[in-house]
């Protein structure tokens, strides 16, 4: 699997059942969020601007998506929703391996970047580094309509979160 294929395969819309679990507090949230992935080629506005903001090689480009998602209002939380462009980019070294890059709605100004692998399990893993936190999120298909997500995250003041997401296909973007 390429990241263009595992892209290819998260088109659609989902139902995400989410269980996250504060490993300092001993908290747990659950959570469903739907997810409508809408794939994005190299000459999409959002995607040229993110490149153009990372100054990268245009032909490193390998896939982009737009997610935009909604979560389902429960009775401790309200209901909200975002959006997020991601650009894949190619390592010259290795078809497996990359740097995603990402911006959100939630916070239009700041941008990130991460690392992706490609498991021989055909996995994808992403690693995320910043001053204060070190993240890592791996996802893969059981099958064609059923896919996998656990995340965890660590912060530098002491705070550590871990997740478990299985995402159910509902239809077409």
């Amino acid at each position: 699997m390429t990241i263009v294929d595992f892209f290819q395969q998260s088109a659609g819309k989902w139902l995400s059942q989410r269980t996250s679990q504060n490993l300092s507090s001993m908290q747990s949230v659950a959570g469903t969020t739907d997810l409508w992935i809408e794939p994005l080629g190299a000459d999409d506005r959002e995607v040229v601007e993110l490149q153009s903001k990372y100054g990268t090689d245009p032909a490193l480009f390998q896939c982009g998506a737009r997610i935009r998602w909604e979560t389902k209002p429960t009775l401790d939380n309200r209901k909200e929703s975002g959006a997020t462009i991601l650009v894949a980019l190619g390592s010259k070294d290795s078809p497996q391996e990359g740097k995603l890059l990402q911006k959100s709605t939630l916070s239009p100004t700041t941008v990130g970047a991460s690392r992706y692998t490609i498991g021989t399990d055909e996995a994808v893993t992403l690693i995320t580094e910043s001053d204060t936190m070190y993240a890592e999120e791996r996802l893969w298909f059981a099958s064609p309509n059923l896919r996998l997500r656990t995340s965890f995250i660590k912060h530098n003041n002491g705070t550590n979160l871990a997740s478990f997401c299985s995402e159910i296909r509902m239809g077409n973007a």
